[in-house]
């Protein structure tokens, strides 16, 4: 029976880099669907659950992607409600790489310093990746700090946080470099989850910081997010520090997420968010 992944995307046309990873990750069939809505998803994926006797079930899955968590995340719990068994599917949730970025990140941070009962600050650390590396980065037991311009987008995010992980961060305005010293006292790790283009932390101010062990930026546009180093870094030593830039990242990333692929066709029923995707970044690291 051939395996058919279900692509469901918010976004009006579906991305063409999931589909292209999930068909190097595995031979299958794919029906991709733009402007999936939680609205209009039930029938689709009703198209999965009642075509195939329970027990070939195990050969259709589900990724759900698009460029907005936040919609993307309306289908993941209106895909969820719709599924049940024996008629249950695997469904992978990775919308604008969010998971995949945030466990690959996390996963190298933590092989430089372990970080249960370490400080690790996340500058501009509200957005997607932010937040899941921040509720990665508790579970591992660390302590955590974001970064915002705005204290009451800040704290609103690590109330999600909580929500969503059980643990929240601790919050921090940051609006220019003479603000981030004091964020940074006793961390041994920052990641920099800024937009694109935007420069978080000076060359002189990670280089010169006293217990920093790693630094790692997720941004890959010039000016980096991580002033001195390069999105090609993969745990770089420079000045006593080990660096990752957003290709160096990406290596683990791409590991992780063609991984996952391919677990939503051994076992019927997973759903590979957050917490399980980091568990095969520890697999596809090996």
């Amino acid at each position: 029976m051939r395996k058919i992944l279900l692509q469901l995307d918010s976004d009006s046309q579906p991305s063409v880099f999931d589909a292209v990873t999930a068909l190097d990750s595995v031979d299958c069939v794919m029906l991709r669907h733009g402007a999936v809505t939680s609205e209009n998803v039930e029938g689709l994926v009703h198209g999965c659950m009642f075509t195939r006797r329970p027990n070939d079930l195990n050969c259709t899955a589900i990724f759900i992607g698009g460029s907005s968590v936040e919609e993307a995340g309306k289908v993941l719990k209106k895909v969820t409600e719709t599924l049940w068994p024996p008629l249950n599917v695997s469904v992978m949730f990775d919308p604008n790489g969010c998971n995949t970025t945030s466990a690959a990140a996390v996963y190298n941070m933590a092989s430089v310093c372990g970080l249960s009962g370490k400080k690790a600050v996340i500058l501009s650390g509200t957005g997607p990746v932010g937040q899941r590396s921040a509720g990665l980065l508790l579970k591992l037991g660390a302590s955590v700090t974001i970064t915002s311009r705005n204290i009451d987008k800040a704290k609103s995010a690590a109330e999600a946080i909580g929500i969503r992980f059980g643990h929240s961060p601790e919050c921090a305005v940051m609006k220019s470099d003479s603000d981030i010293p004091p964020i940074l006292d006793g961390a041994e790790a920052v990641l920099c989850c800024g937009a694109a283009g935007v420069r978080l932390i000076s060359e002189k101010l990670w280089k010169e910081h006293p217990t920093l062990k790693v630094v790692a930026d997720v941004n890959a546009v010039p000016p980096l997010g991580v002033e001195g180093s390069d999105a090609l870094w993969q745990a770089h030593e420079s000045e006593g520090k080990i660096v990752y830039g957003a290709i160096g990242i990406g290596g683990l990333k791409m590991k992780i997420h063609r991984l996952a692929i391919t677990k939503l066709f051994e076992t019927k029923g997973l759903l590979l968010d957050t917490e399980a995707i980091y568990d095969l970044a520890v697999e596809a690291a090996k």
